[in-house]
């Protein structure tokens, strides 16, 4: 495909994400007191037990508009959730076509286990958010109340769930370019240490509320996640050798020369039939 061509297709992708995106918005504007007090809950409940240890936190909204943004932040993001499978899966067609034929057979396993994977990352930060605020806001001073800007609170987990939800993609990712030959099992195991301590410094960096607990609850199921895309990409690497050993081709060095003679024709002999057979 031509640039242009590619600059297409990326257009009409980027359209039917947008009309998707446009859809699920509307979608969950009518149900955003529902989606307003599930996301509140994780407040509520780390105010709750820090209300019984004697800290004070109450959350404000100010701002003429701010209430209409907070409203279309949350059916924004309730969309972006629900329709993660389907904009996954248009990154991933955009890639397709520039690999080979044998490597876009994976196209259906992306699309299947992407968006599950994302909305599996984006439930684990609901999940460890209670506790993320509860230390955060746990260091106000006996003698102060803490007034938490409720868009703030909700920029905060916003970026905690998107971040949760993309850090679950990075070992699907891992075990598709172990499929396409790029990286091998044997490669994996032998840079493990690394990698896990890698995942470590990720989650650290990665987690916006900072806290011990939140970087864990991250990096523990990153660890299992890559150990699971391990074991997958040796036992592709194993069915992969064996079916080389069937073929006769296990015996063969990648980089051996190969014993087919070369039988093109030098540049200077070619030119030369070119202008006889002209004259």
């Amino acid at each position: 495909m031509a640039l242009a061509d590619h600059f297409r297709e990326l257009r009409a992708r980027l359209l039917k994400v947008a009309v998707v995106l446009t859809v699920g918005i509307v979608v969950a504007w009518f149900f955003y007191e529902q989606l307003f007090g599930l996301l509140y809950d994780p407040y509520d409940d780390a105010r709750e037990r820090l209300r019984a240890e004697g800290t004070r936190t109450t959350p404000v909204v100010s701002g003429i508009a701010t209430s209409l943004l907070l409203q279309l932040k949350i059916s924004a993001l309730a969309a972006v959730v629900v329709a993660s499978p389907y904009w996954l899966y248009q990154i991933w067609a955009f890639i397709v076509p520039g690999m080979h034929s044998n490597e876009r057979r994976w196209t259906k396993l992306f699309a299947v286990v992407a968006g599950p994977l994302f909305i599996a990352g984006v439930a684990t930060a609901y999940y460890v958010l209670p506790k993320g605020i509860e230390v955060l806001i746990g260091f106000t001073p006996g003698s102060l109340q803490n007034l938490l800007e409720f868009s703030e609170y909700l920029r905060f987990l916003i970026r905690m769930m998107l971040v949760f939800g993309v850090a679950f993609e990075i070992p699907l990712f891992v075990v598709l370019l172990n499929l396409v030959g790029v990286v091998s099992g044997k490669t994996l195991g032998a840079h493990r240490p690394w990698i896990v301590l890698l995942t470590f410094v990720f989650a650290a960096v990665a987690t916006p509320s900072t806290d011990p607990f939140s970087m864990i609850m991250l990096a523990i199921p990153m660890t299992l996640l890559f150990l699971v895309s391990e074991v997958i990409a040796r036992l592709v690497d194993r069915r992969r050798a064996r079916k080389r050993g069937e073929e006769g081709l296990d015996e063969l060095d990648d980089d051996e020369t190969s014993t087919l003679e070369d039988r093109r024709e030098p540049a200077d002999y070619r030119r030369s039939s070119l202008d006889a057979s002209d004259d």
